[in-house]
């Protein structure tokens, strides 16, 4: 079931929202969640909202109120009154899914395809370009400044690959100009936030490039950073941003699949596609999610374990059986 404004969800009793997204999030997932609080705590000041994500990585920090999320899933709120999950189903939000299951009006807002919708009002549409584009639908024009549309339109450049992925209509094209109206400057948010690196991301991207692997007569390419590596560079998780996307840029590729190790035996997998391999179906397969182009999933055991387990599936779907 659609709305057509969030104003239709709040009413006068509304004393409280709850909003997450899922864990590990991206700029679509953050921005996405971000943008919600900020135009619910213009519009109704009155109402706590809450946001509770993973910790947001350091170029999405010029969101408005990225620093007031909630990163373990405490509140000493019993039962929200609205708990709105976006860009991810419930069972992806992490220490906040007690909190969905709790609420009084249960919501999920998607574009994923994978994602069938969980909650009292739905509103997904795979065909959407980003999660952050439904978003901008669900609200009211008359009360979106310039932190707000800031805010979503870096989660749209950020999953359509600044209008660049095939999941990029008319429509999305036309938000982004309504979105740029506003005054921000977009050019240096897209460098910021997409193609600007650090010199320690170059390095670790590099590194990966080295050693990657061409698999499957140069049709996929394997990259992968150990725990060991992010320690010899003291490096996080959020440093190896866009390399999974890099490696997709290789001639000849039509399947990329990068591992990072996350924990003891456990491993990040990212994965990216031309289309000619359904990543979504395989992430799903293991507990993840994500686009046909784009997915990912969490895997457990040896970096060869996790290769072979991926691999299997990749080589049925080139070979026409998967």
């Amino acid at each position: 079931m659609a709305f057509s404004v969030i104003d239709d969800l709040i009413s006068s009793k509304t004393a409280s929202i709850g909003i997450s997204g899922h864990v590990n999030p991206d700029a679509d997932c953050t921005g996405a969640a971000l943008a919600l609080k900020q135009y619910i705590s213009k519009r109704y000041p009155d109402i706590r909202v809450d946001v509770f994500l993973d910790e947001i990585p350091t170029m999405y920090g010029f969101m408005k109120g990225s620093g007031d999320v909630i990163t373990d899933g405490a509140s000493d709120v019993e039962h929200y009154d609205i708990f709105i999950a976006v860009d991810c189903e419930k069972s992806r939000t992490g220490a906040a899914e007690k909190h969905f299951d709790n609420a009084v009006l249960k919501v999920n807002i998607d574009h994923h395809v994978s994602n069938r919708g969980t909650g009292d009002e739905i509103f997904i549409d795979p065909d959407a370009g980003s999660s952050c584009e439904l978003v901008y639908e669900i609200l009211d024009r008359e009360y979106i400044d310039r932190n707000i549309a800031e805010t979503i339109y870096c989660g749209i450049i950020s999953d359509t690959g600044v209008f660049k992925y095939n999941s990029t209509s008319p429509k999305t094209m036309r938000i982004g100009a309504e979105l740029i109206s506003y005054g921000f400057d977009f050019t240096e948010l897209i460098d910021r936030t997409f193609y600007r690196k650090t010199y320690l991301q170059n390095q670790l991207l590099g590194r990966v490039l080295m050693e990657s692997t061409l698999l499957m007569n140069g049709k996929v390419i394997l990259g992968i950073v150990t725990r060991k590596t992010l320690d010899f560079y003291n490096a996080k998780s959020s440093d190896l941003e866009g390399i999974a996307s890099q490696l997709m840029l290789t001639t000849g590729v039509v399947c990329a699949v990068f591992l990072h190790e996350t924990g003891s035996l456990e491993f990040k997998v990212s994965l990216r596609s031309n289309g000619m391999v359904d990543v979504s179906r395989i992430a799903s397969i293991f507990g993840g999610g994500g686009h046909v182009r784009a997915a990912g999933c969490t895997l457990n055991g040896t970096s060869h374990d996790c290769i072979n387990n991926i691999s299997k599936y990749v080589a049925e779907q080139l070979a026409g059986v998967g």
